[in-house]
């Protein structure tokens, strides 16, 4: 199954150095897309084995991440590097919360909780777009792409496991409304990737920050996992 955090195109395994930039980090994350996807937490709800209490938890995860790369854009929206990405059209908080509206009911904000990875991964996003813009970009790929790709796999589960109506509330935060053509806006968001306005050592350090990316959603899978084990 695809990983819901993952730009799932194909791309060669070793790309040369005249690689396309988007190429090169799709290929250098490789190993941690194969580690998302196997997680336990994931492949047990994709496997339609676990309740909508988690599914409903899973979301509130993403609503706190969501939440900082979203400020994050509103702080880049004049930078140079980061505001070309940025695109309204990806925007999902709004979305998250319509789906937590109905997945827990009124109040839920005051009960919301993130788990100690969430927390970590949420303020990573907050430190690099605060400090680093193209760190930012790291985060802002791994995050918004993976949900347009493998995030619609989360969605068909979610509305043939737990009866939510196509697209509608409880899986809001997948429908890209204002996205007609998701493979053509990917292929035109890796384009901006590939002409990412930094030096040859400045790729390499948001080829790592993606790697982060993978590895902090990582954990918060394995926090999830521990939270929704399946009864032996």
């Amino acid at each position: 199954m695809p990983s819901a955090t993952s730009d799932t195109s194909a791309t060669p395994d070793t790309p040369s150095a005249a690689s396309p930039f988007s190429a090169v980090i799709r290929a250098a994350t490789r190993a941690q897309h194969q580690e998302a996807h196997d997680s336990t937490f994931m492949d047990d709800l994709l496997g339609g084995r676990l309740g909508v209490d988690a599914y409903a938890r899973y979301t509130e995860q993403l609503w706190f991440v969501y939440r900082a790369l979203e400020e994050g854009a509103h702080l880049l929206a004049d930078d140079s590097v980061a505001a070309p990405f940025t695109r309204t059209e990806l925007l999902r908080v709004a979305s998250l919360e319509q789906d937590l509206d109905h997945l827990l009911g009124e109040g839920w904000k005051d009960r919301a909780t993130a788990l100690p990875a969430t927390a970590r991964y949420a303020a990573r996003v907050a430190e690099v777009a605060r400090e680093w813009p193209a760190g930012y970009v790291a985060h802002h790929y791994t995050r918004y792409l993976g949900d347009l790709s493998g995030g619609q796999v989360v969605r068909g589960v979610a509305e043939k496991t737990w009866g939510f109506a196509r697209k509608g509330d409880g899986v809001r935060f997948y429908v890209f409304e204002g996205i007609d053509n998701p493979a053509a806006f990917k292929r035109e968001y890796r384009e901006l990737l590939d002409g990412l306005a930094v030096d040859d050592l400045e790729k390499q350090r948001v080829v790592e920050e993606c790697r982060t990316a993978f590895a902090l959603n990582i954990a918060v899978f394995r926090e999830l996992g521990d939270a929704f084990p399946l009864s032996a």
